[in-house]
């Protein structure tokens, strides 16, 4: 079975919004095992619509759709496919109950417009939107699937979690199922140097590398009848993975650097503090977007001036004067210093040049140091990040940012 994802809405194309849906449909079409070769998106526009949708199914089975289901003249989805396949649109009267239903509980006009949404092509199969006014639907024909759902995710989110998944459980012969090994450290080629043989040769399950800012990811991916099965062949690749690359692993379907440290500290019971220069505070917010972190974190020193470097965080004026801000020796006493200052399990600190000025022929942009200080003693790390391209500073405080994580990672695991 094969499907297609078309999205409709020229505030997509034109970059306005962020088409989440495209990505959150194509995940849960995988699990369900059903493939997916295509993407499309269009405008507001009946003709090129009515386009797309043909070359859709001249490819596909089924094709899933988001948006243009609104009260507005330039909604025209169900319209566009009702004439597909050649259905007149008429009125559900349960959905015009719920319709009004939904504008009385919510003490809204309902105006004329809105008695489009009701309409439905002739023979589809409704599908009810208890978060909006616009219900989707399920049209079939010759063979052929269209499934319609409204575009704001909060909206076709639970309706694909509900009915339509329901509805395309029929067409599911297995299931695809994935871990992500999360690899930190070493590069996409290092990676398939390592484990091209397995890359290469693996068909059931397959390995496949996906490259991020300054990490990867290595989805392991198979095709079974149920996931205990899936998991089973899945199994002997992680495992293979694991050994090669065990001291870059930081998690295993992590979803991020900063999931995997607080998750972890978390689960050790240890807390955190930061000091930073030169990342402004990134590790700090990195950690403090992920629900729960008040359990592992203490606090964070922005410490851009050298004064507060001294002041606060008792960093040694002389080691300044002898190394300057930007050095190994300064880097570890702020880590020292914060993990003194908080009381912390351990502390963490990033100091560098971030450019684009503020550079010597010594110590150039991106030159950066990253310390950690623990129960386990101290490391540190020196890194040189910049490529010499106009977007380095931003490149250079996140990946900096990474690494101080997974120093974070790196220092819990041995406790």
């Amino acid at each position: 079975m094969i499907a297609e994802i078309l999205c409709v809405g020229t505030e997509i194309l034109l970059g306005d919004i962020v088409n989440t849906n495209a990505a959150y449909i194509a995940k849960e079409l995988a699990a369900l095992g059903i493939n997916v070769y295509h993407q499309t998106v269009v405008g507001d526009n009946p003709d090129r619509l009515k386009s797309c949708l043909e070359a859709a199914f001249s490819r596909s089975d089924i094709v899933v759709m988001t948006g243009g289901l609104g009260p507005t003249y330039d909604d025209l989805t169900k319209e566009t496919v009702g004439a597909y396949f050649g259905r007149n649109m008429i009125m559900d009267e349960n959905c015009l109950t719920t319709l009004k239903s939904f504008f009385t509980k919510t003490g809204r006009p309902m105006t004329d417009n809105n008695l489009k949404q009701a309409q439905m092509p002739e023979g589809a199969i409704v599908l009810h939107n208890p978060n909006g006014t616009a219900p989707g639907c399920v049209v079939e024909g010759n063979g052929k699937t269209a499934i319609l759902m409204p575009g704001p995710p909060r909206e076709m989110v639970p309706m694909f979690d509900g009915p339509v998944r329901e509805y395309l459980s029929q067409f599911s012969d297995g299931m695809l199922v994935s871990r992500n090994v999360n690899i930190f450290g070493a590069g996409e080629s290092m990676v398939e140097d390592r484990l091209k043989d397995l890359m290469v040769h693996s068909t059931n399950p397959t390995v496949a590398p996906y490259a991020k800012q300054s990490e990867l990811t290595l989805r392991v991916t198979a095709r079974a009848k149920t996931k205990e099965e899936g998991y089973r062949l899945i199994g002997p690749a992680v495992n293979r993975i694991m050994e090669e690359f065990g001291d870059n692993v930081y998690g295993l379907d992590a979803i991020s650097l900063q999931n995997a440290a607080v998750e972890l500290l978390a689960r050790k019971g240890l807390r955190v503090a930061t000091a930073e220069s030169c990342t402004g505070g990134l590790v700090s917010s990195r950690l403090t977007e992920i629900p729960g972190a008040s359990q592992v974190f203490d606090c964070g020193v922005c410490a851009y001036a050298d004064e507060i470097k001294i002041k606060v965080l008792g960093v040694s004026p002389e080691t300044i004067k002898n190394y300057g801000a930007v050095s190994r020796e300064t880097a570890l006493e702020m880590a020292k210093g914060v993990r003194k200052l908080s009381g912390a399990d351990i502390g963490v600190s990033t100091t560098g040049i971030a450019g684009p000025g503020g550079a010597s022929e010594d110590k150039p942009v991106g030159l950066v140091f990253v310390a950690v200080s623990g129960p386990d003693g101290e490391d540190v790390r020196e890194l040189r990040l910049s490529r010499g391209r106009g977007d380095d500073r931003e490149n250079i405080r996140y990946a900096s940012s990474s690494h101080a994580l997974n120093m974070v990672i790196r220092a819990v695991k041995k406790l």
